[in-house]
């Protein structure tokens, strides 16, 4: 079990999600703002190695325009050692990689050109990954898409556009149940069918959930995962922070229902995404819990590999 936030962290002086408007581009920006994401990916994971934190999801603003039609720059082969270097890194320490795409990539989607434009954002991640050389255990997570007025014929839809996509991209993806329209029974489903993985949401079951499977849902979600390929698991955690009629993700962890959730999940293996606002502030302290958890890899500082 690893422990980790997606994509910023606070503590440390630098921004690796550095972007800039279309209007803007040109060949020289670009290739100083991939300079600058890829430095401060460094110092973050230097950061989260040193407080146990294993588990990063990063962000999808690392190469601006990647897959916009006037980015023809080969970002792929001219940070190609940088990109090498980092990914060493990661595998000399046992970290685990996801990344996920924004709302807008929805290969479900009625219209073609979405789904074209959602291929390519989707081929974008893969190659990150694929660049740092990191197995298939380092995943790319979507959700299933829009219901469209007919939910059914969307996840068949689904189904089929899954099977469209290259290999490259099809070993990296995992779907993950949302907080209105696809519950995790559902992605359960599309996983019989073409044998996706299913990252589990904790926050987003709560508020939409399928009573009817609680008492087994973990073990036939952590059963979508093939362990000599996938890796095991991963989970989206958060508990809810109520605010008037909405709610919304926590801005700092519960400890205490942290703990029961540790407690009611074994013995399953897993590594836990905190979707907490105050990310590595929290992810620290969640870190600090789980190592009395025998499933918790705790990294010696002895071996730490820079």
């Amino acid at each position: 079990m690893r422990i980790g936030y997606p994509c910023i962290n606070r503590s440390i002086a630098c921004s690796g999600n550095k972007t800039f408007r279309l209007t803007s581009y040109t060949e020289k920006r670009l290739k100083e703002t991939i300079h600058n994401n890829l430095d401060c990916l460094r110092k973050i994971l230097q950061f989260n190695l040193e407080h146990n934190l294993l588990f990063f999801r990063i962000t999808s603003d690392l190469v601006p325009f990647a897959s916009h039609p006037i980015n023809a720059f080969d970002w792929t082969e001219f940070f190609k050692p940088d990109f090498e270097n980092i990914g060493d890194f990661m595998l000399k320490n046992r970290m685990r990689i996801s990344m996920h795409p924004d709302q807008f990539t929805l290969i479900n989607s009625i219209r073609e050109e979405v789904f074209e434009r959602s291929k390519a954002e989707l081929q974008y991640h893969a190659d990150v990954l694929d660049s740092m050389n990191l197995d298939a255990s380092a995943k790319i997570q979507i959700h299933v898409g829009g219901a469209y007025g007919d939910k059914k014929g969307s996840m068949e839809r689904f189904v089929n556009r899954y099977r469209e996509l290259n290999e490259r991209i099809r070993r990296r993806l995992v779907i993950e149940n949302d907080d209105r329209l696809y519950s995790a029974g559902d992605c359960l489903k599309i996983s019989d069918r073409v044998k996706i993985p299913v990252l589990f949401d904790t926050f987003h079951h709560q508020l939409n959930s399928d009573t009817q499977l609680e008492e087994n849902l973990f073990c036939l979600i952590a059963n979508t995962w093939k362990l000599n390929t996938d890796g095991i698991p991963m989970v989206d955690y958060s508990s809810p922070e109520h605010r008037g009629s909405s709610v919304k993700h926590a801005s700092t962890i519960d400890i205490d229902d942290f703990r029961t959730f540790l407690g009611r999940t074994r013995p399953t293996d897993f590594d836990i995404m905190l979707e907490i606002k105050d990310k590595e502030q929290s992810s620290i302290k969640a870190a600090r819990v789980a190592e009395g958890d025998r499933r918790f890899l705790v990294q010696n500082a002895d071996s730490i590999k820079n």
